[in-house]
């Protein structure tokens, strides 16, 4: 069988930060982080279909996704995902709109969504213990 793999994608108009991981993996297996600065104006759309377009790229292959980030930049990316790529959009599970969290905070807000899909599936899910100070 293979792992069954889950990612969290920050994005937003200018970033991306996509987290992958397994269900009995405790870190990030990969992570891709995309700076592109886009203009609102002129070529800014194409700009940004490019950059919406990588970060598509980057979630190939993951079976669930979880979008995160501000209201605009998630509702034009899902936009475009939607329009696009409708590959990637049957990928993504649920969405959730934050306020630039670290990685920790990406990957906490990721185990515990995802933990709900897992025992669903009947993966297992791991145990963490965070009163000795893991992540």
């Amino acid at each position: 069988m293979t792992p069954h793999f889950h990612a969290v994608a920050f994005v937003d108009h200018q970033q991306a930060e996509v987290l992958q991981f397994g269900a009995d993996a405790d870190k990030p297996l990969t992570l891709h982080q995309h700076l592109s600065f886009t203009r609102q104006h002129g070529s800014g759309v194409r700009t940004e279909h490019v950059f919406f377009s990588e970060v598509c790229d980057a979630l190939d292959g993951i079976a669930e996704v979880l979008l995160v980030g501000g209201h605009t930049g998630l509702s034009d990316f899902r936009r475009y995902v939607d329009q696009h790529r409708p590959q990637t959009a049957q990928h993504i599970v649920d969405q959730a709109v934050v306020d630039h969290p670290t990685t920790p905070q990406l990957m906490a807000l990721a185990r515990q969504r995802f933990a709900r899909v897992d025992q669903m599936l009947g993966i297992p899910v791991p145990t963490r213990n965070h009163a000795k100070g893991s992540p």
